[in-house]
């Protein structure tokens, strides 16, 4: 297992969640919520700014196939954004790790604790980074390799 704080980032079409875990690669715990930017990067930006503050080695994006494993409108919006985020910060890698059912997942335990959907709206985007990002580690501390695939800082969607 890699030592160092990474970021897990849930990519929404509305907001962006983001996790971090601790420098042992251990526990994925929520950061934010950022708001997807209509234009500009300003999402981009908060996501970078909040790697620097942990000291983030890599960010962790999450890849929304479908269940068969074909990609979807979904993935071309994440890898997109995933391509920003390794534009905007050369030198510290993006992975794409494969995230089915990270959303879901978040919603049924949001529910089991009681929350209604208008009170998971704010932070079920969080907890899917927090699945995304915990899925992530837990793979590489089992095999020995880091998960998913790294992105080309020249590769777009």
């Amino acid at each position: 297992m890699r030592s160092g704080a990474r970021l897990g980032i849930d990519v929404g079409r509305a907001r962006i969640g983001v996790s971090r875990c601790d420098s042992g690669g251990l526990l994925a715990v929520p950061v934010e919520t950022v708001p997807r930017s209509a234009e500009g990067d300003a999402d981009v930006r908060r996501i970078l700014a909040i790697a620097d503050e942990y000291e983030a080695i890599e960010l962790v994006v999450g890849n929304p196939l479908s269940l068969s494993g074909a990609p979807t409108p979904s993935t071309d919006d994440a890898v997109e954004f995933a391509g920003r985020l390794a534009g905007a910060s050369p030198g510290r890698p993006v992975r794409l790790v494969d995230e089915r059912l990270s959303t879901v997942s978040a919603q049924q335990a949001l529910r089991a604790t009681g929350k209604k959907a208008k009170q998971q709206r704010p932070i079920v985007d969080q907890v899917a980074a927090v699945i995304i990002l915990q899925h992530a580690i837990d793979a590489e501390r089992a095999s020995g390799h880091a998960p998913g695939r790294t992105l080309d800082t020249d590769e777009g969607p």
